[in-house]
């Protein structure tokens, strides 16, 4: 008797369509069965996948989710999330390597990339700032505050003090907004200018300040606010 699972044919074929294809050739609960292929060698997870995208939304949305959320699916245990944040990761190592060693300013492509993938699916509002050198190239990317869903507390004190710790000579500042709407908020405006306030008498220079959220972006220095 044949002792293969009997949606054995199914996996070998997905896989055939992925590499014949590549991933733009399968929708996103196709993409995410793949993963969890891994994690459930035997098991048809097909259901499983569609559950995930229609809780979550997205692939994306399932990759980025928080462990703590995924756990409350049936189905996904400490397997399956450790495959899934992998993935994860890899996605933001992936668009973040062509951001080191080159100059921040020369294109903001790859930066934007890297934002959104890092932090547009974020629950709640971080802080990051990009420390950069006299030639623009990245020092150091650094979280350095994390809050609610529409509020991150930010002390302009701490950010011009880690920029002389690491020698930087210009900053760019980045945050997210998980209500999905980019435009800064009046408190962003006013906190931005009380940080260019600060470098300013420590010669350290305000680039941009970059909203970022699902699929879109706002820049201070586009829109005239620095």
């Amino acid at each position: 008797m044949n002792d293969k699972p009997h949606h054995h044919g199914h996996r070998k074929r997905l896989r055939e369509r992925f590499m014949n294809g590549g991933g733009n050739a399968l929708p996103d609960y196709e993409l995410l069965e793949l993963i969890l292929f891994q994690a459930h060698p035997r098991l048809d997870v097909k259901p499983l996948a569609k559950q995930l995208i229609s809780h979550f939304g997205s692939f994306a949305d399932v990759i980025s989710a928080k462990p703590a959320r995924l756990a409350e699916i049936k189905g996904v245990g400490p397997t399956v999330i450790a495959s899934l944040k992998v993935i994860n990761e890899a996605a933001i190592r992936l668009v973040g390597a062509r951001v080191k060693d080159q100059p921040i300013l020369g294109s903001w492509t790859a930066p934007i990339d890297y934002f959104q993938a890092s932090m547009a699916f974020s629950d709640v509002e971080q802080f990051r700032v990009l420390f950069l050198d006299k030639k623009n190239r990245l020092i150091a990317d650094e979280v350095l505050q994390e809050g609610t869903i529409d509020h991150t507390p930010v002390y302009p004190r701490e950010v011009a003090k880690r920029a002389l710790e690491l020698g930087s000579s210009a900053i760019i500042l980045v945050h997210n907004h998980p209500s999905g709407d980019p435009r800064p908020s009046k408190s962003d405006i006013e906190m931005t200018k009380t940080i260019v306030k600060a470098g300013e008498t420590l010669g350290i220079v305000v680039h941009d300040h970059i909203v970022i959220s699902r699929g879109d972006y706002a820049s201070f220095k586009t829109m005239g606010l620095l």
